[in-house]
């Protein structure tokens, strides 16, 4: 009989998870429970995908704000600190730049403007224009920028991000210091030793800085990288990918996480005698045109995750297929046709007009995307993602 549904995604609900718990035997188990009491049948290649914050959670990988404060105080004994290019977000920085003002004497927070790199805007880029401010050179004072564009909260928060996080280092007993610029080098004016804070373009930062001279540089990623009075810690990634627990407490990315993703599929396989693939994801990887928020600020979509989720999409362009090769075939004939190129695609399209248009990313980063807006973040209670049919084409 032939399928008429392709891909389905489910939120599968699981218990509240604490520290100390089973991971491997939670995730099993609800999806397991889960075809029980809805009927559906696992099948080979289906995805199971578990939200990092719970896998994180059961670790117990936990740091509190004094723990991130002794080890700025160990990096930066001097006690400036250049806070460069972090994210606008109460729940993924207000933590941690509160234990590095704790740890600090002096912090110069260096954002960058009109949007932060996840695009939280301070304000938009018309009005940059308008100024007659080119953001790729001009470094502004907290004072100039107040000058020019006044004081503007967040659409969506309702916050003034560059009076809350002064507030919050000040709050700490430090010193604080704000200016505006898009270069990571225009740090070095102010201080030679510099934490830089943003995701995904550190590697460059550090780099430009270490060649423009700068004495001390460390990331996010540096910080609790390894156990500070008792700590949780992510010898990777550090703070980066963390989250507010605790009005003095962050919760850290995962650690460890490919015994998690395997031990799943093993248990699985056990269980059903199907072949699933198993993967832990966080922020998936897409942008808002409304808000123009883009939703990555973990450091990765997926930490772990089975061999079988490694790579890209290799898929024909059906409509490329209908408008150009069988433009004139049209029912069962269009069909058919349409059905033997794809079985007789190549292992490998890359650069073949056919595939032209099909999405040029990584099945974890599609996955995970599909996963986040699947589970949301806030009270669905759905932690655990079942997929089915991803891997599905015309044919099957």
């Amino acid at each position: 009989m032939e399928r008429y549904i392709g891909t389905v995604s489910r939120g599968v609900r699981a218990p509240i998870i604490r520290q100390g718990d089973d991971i491997v035997k939670i995730v099993t188990d609800s999806v397991l429970q889960a075809s029980r009491v809805h009927g559906i049948e696992f099948r080979d290649r289906d995805v199971i995908a578990v939200t990092e914050s719970v896998v994180a959670r059961s670790q117990g990988n936990y740091a509190t704000v004094e723990q991130i404060s002794a080890d700025i105080r160990n990096k930066y004994p001097e006690g400036t600190v250049g806070v460069i290019f972090p994210i606008l977000s109460r729940n993924r920085f207000a933590m941690c730049l509160k234990g590095i003002a704790g740890g600090a004497k002096k912090v110069i927070l260096m954002l960058s403007y009109p949007s932060d790199e996840v695009g939280n805007h301070l304000i938009s880029i018309d009005k940059v224009d308008e100024a007659g401010v080119n953001p790729y050179t001009d470094v502004l004072t907290e004072a100039t920028f107040r000058e020019l564009f006044g004081y503007e909260k967040h659409r969506f928060t309702g916050v003034d991000y560059i009076e809350y996080y002064k507030e919050l280092i000040n709050s700490q007993g430090a010193e604080a210091e704000v200016i505006l610029a898009n270069d990571c080098r225009s740090i070095l004016r102010y201080t030679k030793a510099v934490l830089c804070c943003d995701i995904h373009s550190r590697e460059r930062s550090k780099r430009l800085l270490k060649a423009a001279g700068a004495e001390i540089v460390y990331g996010l990623d540096d910080i609790l990288s390894a156990p500070v009075n008792g700590s949780g810690y992510n010898e990777q990634y550090g703070l980066l990918g963390s989250n507010k627990a605790t009005e003095d407490s962050v919760k850290l990315f995962p650690r460890n996480c490919q015994p998690v993703v395997d031990g799943i599929a093993k248990a699985i396989k056990e269980a059903t005698g199907k072949n699933v693939e198993v993967m832990i994801y966080g922020d998936g990887a897409f942008k808002d045109p409304v808000g123009k928020i883009w939703e990555l600020a973990d450091p990765v979509v997926s930490p772990a995750y089975t061999a079988g989720l490694e790579g890209l999409p290799n898929e024909l362009k059906m409509k490329y297929l209908a408008d150009n090769d069988f433009a004139g075939l049209s029912g069962d004939a269009l069909k058919e046709a349409i059905s033997e190129a794809i079985k007789k695609k190549d292992s490998d399209l890359k650069g073949q007009m056919a595939s032209e248009g099909t999405t040029p990313r990584r099945l974890t980063d599609l996955l995970g995307s599909l996963c986040d807006l699947t589970s949301g973040s806030g009270d669905k209670g759905t932690p655990i993602i079942w997929i089915q049919g991803y891997f599905d084409n015309y044919t099957n």
